[in-house]
């Protein structure tokens, strides 16, 4: 009797560590986009390092794809003015990023997706706050359903402290305000501070404060609070 139970008890552990074995099988994707400060982000300098570090070299995709002075419509397939028809909806960029996705994970078994985001610039400076929450979530939603996926972690940059007074950007406290609040909406979500980033020094070697763009330093220091967010989100809900 004690050699059945043995037998079984072996079949049973073999089992349960397949499974768990599948469970872990596949790469970690990450998709970074957004306009100017995504776009000056250079990923090798500090988030590839993390990551990679983290998960290992051979375990994670990493794509980036962004370009500056542009607004959520050129993302966000659904989006809509608060009234009237202008402007409209232009997804290229998305199309763009996603055929970058869909090369990079053919084949590939993934594991996690998490989907990095900085942007919201443009839209403050043409007044497009008021609809910027439901486009946000929107194209979260978007990528959700492409990649067929219900578990996607999302890291937002929040806007920095360039614009306090809105008035350069009148709508820039408000969509820094609202990033806070979809980052805060659901636990897979999470939001990265960049105020301290846009002082110092930037690449070009000119002194800034409080600019639109972060520093030399200031954008390694995003690279690796982006990837320290990733990370957390991943332990968090795996």
């Amino acid at each position: 009797m004690k050699k059945i139970e043995l037998v079984v008890t072996l079949l049973l552990f073999v089992s349960l560590w397949g499974s768990c074995g599948e469970r872990n099988k596949g790469k970690h994707l990450f998709i970074l986009s957004g306009q100017s400060n995504m776009a000056a982000l250079r990923p090798e300098e500090s988030f590839t390092p993390a990551i990679e570090k983290k998960f290992g070299k051979e375990n994670v995709i990493i794509i980036r794809d962004a370009l500056s002075g542009q607004p959520i419509r050129r993302w966000y397939k659904n989006w809509k003015p608060l009234t009237g028809d202008e402007p409209q909806a232009n997804p290229d960029l998305y199309d763009s990023l996603m055929v970058k996705v869909n090369t990079a994970i053919s084949s590939q078994d993934i594991k996690t997706v998490t989907f990095i985001w900085m942007q919201g610039e443009r839209d403050a400076r043409e007044k497009l706050g008021e609809v910027y929450e439901r486009s946000l979530t929107g194209l979260y939603h978007q990528l959700s359903g492409d990649l067929k996926r219900n578990d996607i972690n999302f890291v937002i940059g929040r806007l920095s402290d360039f614009d306090m007074t809105d008035e350069k950007y009148p709508h820039w406290t408000m969509i820094r305000d609202i990033e806070v609040k979809v980052a805060e909406s659901n636990p897979r979500f999470g939001w990265v501070n960049t105020d301290d980033l846009n002082d110092g020094y930037n690449r070009a070697g000119k002194e800034i404060n409080n600019d639109l763009h972060m520093s030399a330093e200031g954008y390694v220091i995003m690279g690796k609070r982006f990837a320290e967010e990733s990370i957390r989100l991943i332990r968090k809900n795996r």
